[in-house]
């Protein structure tokens, strides 16, 4: 797991959606959320960045901290 930062939208339900995931050396902008789903331990989110890439990060509501968990390039044909 690779610790990320994450900046988040609170909703009208405050659940936090992300909007931007920090790297050390970048940002990427979310595009869309592609799904979210719920664990015992973390809330899981489906990304689409700005980039046209593919991420899977996790939330760890207890510790408050967030997680690169997969992660696919778009592929250039």
């Amino acid at each position: 797991m690779i610790p990320i930062d994450v900046d988040c939208y609170a909703g009208y339900r405050g659940e936090e959606t992300p909007r931007r995931i920090r790297f050390k050396t970048h940002t990427v902008t979310v595009q869309a959320v592609l799904d979210r789903w719920l664990s015992p331990d973390h809330r899981y989110f489906k990304l689409e960045g700005d980039d046209g890439d593919l991420y899977i990060i996790r939330h760890d509501p207890h510790q408050g901290l967030w997680e690169l968990t997969f992660y696919r390039a778009v592929e250039i044909p």
